[in-house]
């Protein structure tokens, strides 16, 4: 098996042509649109485990690297006949593109391809129901044991004070 790679043949993200990317030939390194980088352009390279984000911004280098576990899921996008296929981060900007097609069957399979490949669920856009709202996290927590937040306060109890009265102590 061969890399995919800019120059061997496969379609960079954002030609003219389709973009189909093979979920059977991990690592693979290819260009994508982006309107904030330098040159609207950002090298991405998949692999099983991770993805690598590489960009110029106002001529500043960065490369993200992200867990393939940290992505949602692998989602279906429509747009007019054609299909966009997306592995979908919860930060927009580290969506990645893996595939644009007309042919409904062919980004069908693809869509369930890559899913089994990542392990990740297949989202459906138009479907997609809000995230549940997570907890926030308490400040206290992280100071005190989790038994001493749940205890009521003691209750003040009014002592009895004898006063003008001799001490009995008893010695034995």
């Amino acid at each position: 098996m061969r890399r995919q790679t800019v120059n061997s043949g496969i379609n960079p993200a954002g030609s003219s042509r389709a973009l189909r990317l093979d979920p059977l030939s991990l690592p693979v390194r290819f260009d994508a649109h982006d309107p904030r980088a330098d040159g609207c352009t950002r090298q991405i390279e998949l692999h099983r485990e991770r993805v690598v984000l590489r960009r110029a911004v106002r001529g500043m280098q960065m490369a993200v690297n992200v867990r393939v576990s940290d992505f949602i899921g692998i989602a279906l996008r429509g747009i007019d006949e054609t299909q966009t296929l997306v592995l979908v981060h919860r930060d927009p900007s580290l969506s990645v593109p893996l595939g644009v097609s007309a042919d409904r069957e062919e980004i069908v399979n693809a869509w369930a391809m890559w899913s089994e490949i990542f392990a990740l669920p297949q989202l459906d856009e138009a479907r997609r129901d809000p995230a549940p709202r997570r907890r926030r996290r308490n400040a206290i927590r992280d100071r005190r044991p989790k038994f001493l937040v749940r205890r009521r306060a003691g209750v003040a109890r009014d002592l009895s004070v004898h006063r003008g009265e001799r001490e009995i102590i008893a010695r034995t």
